[in-house]
């Protein structure tokens, strides 16, 4: 029986990279996103050239009266699953959230609240099956807190927090569970922002994360550098990392 995966937030440029890279390893694939018949040409492409199966889910992770019973709307609509990648987020401005509380509420609702209480739930499913894996994409934003992006990077921190303890919790299940630490990312969500550097394409991105996964690995740094520029950046003390423009 083939394996499935459930891919949510599946617009976004590193999500179809995944996409194309798990059909090469064999999957068939849930896309599941707002407005998700977008998706439409994209699924289709796939389906004809992998011969596989690739079905459509509406998905919403702020609509949170509908996230605990999201595994049961995929498998009715597409079968059971065995692998769950966590892809949404929203970015924002820092200087409109810093002023909206409507701004500030998207994006830590979008990248915590929502992406939390989503895994919360597929981790019950997982745990109940005994078998599955989930893939979190957060941020190397999350690491530590800086003026120009600290809504997002504590939120993003939150996430990778809970993905740590739901590996503790679901690694007696042999449930895997890997976090995924971006750094900069040739994206539509990137495009025009000041001062990237070292960006990487979204292929590169998604062959780094589903050879990680197939590995077992707990935690990703993708490209493998920013490992080492966010240790020397956590690294530097307090008094001297609050006076410094980043």
């Amino acid at each position: 029986m083939k394996k499935r995966a459930l891919i949510l937030g599946a617009k976004s440029a590193i999500a179809r990279a995944i996409a194309q890279r798990l059909v090469s390893d064999g999957y068939d694939l849930v896309l599941a996103a707002r407005q998700v018949d977008a998706l439409l040409p994209f699924a289709t492409d796939i389906r004809l050239r992998h011969q596989c199966q690739v079905d459509l889910i509406e998905f919403d992770a702020l609509d949170f009266d509908t996230l605990e019973h999201l595994p049961q709307r995929v498998e009715r609509t597409a079968g059971p699953f065995d692998l769950s990648v966590l892809v949404f987020g929203y970015l924002g401005k820092q200087e409109d959230t810093g002023r909206s509380t409507e701004e500030m509420l998207k994006v830590l609702n979008a990248n915590f609240t929502g992406a939390a209480v989503t895994l919360g739930h597929l981790a019950n499913y997982f745990e109940q099956r005994n078998a599955g894996g989930i893939i979190g994409i957060g941020s190397v934003a999350g690491d530590r807190g800086r003026q120009s992006n600290f809504f997002y990077g504590a939120a993003k921190g939150g996430l990778g927090l809970f993905l740590q303890g739901l590996r503790n919790r679901l690694a007696p299940c042999g449930i895997h569970v890997l976090t995924v630490k971006p750094g900069f990312v040739d994206t539509p969500m990137t495009e025009g922002l000041d001062g990237l550097f070292l960006v990487a394409k979204p292929e590169k991105v998604a062959n780094d994360i589903v050879r990680a996964y197939n590995r077992k690995r707990d935690v990703l740094y993708t490209p493998f550098f920013w490992r080492w520029i966010m240790f020397i950046i956590r690294s530097i003390p307090e008094r001297i990392f609050k006076k410094l423009s980043l």
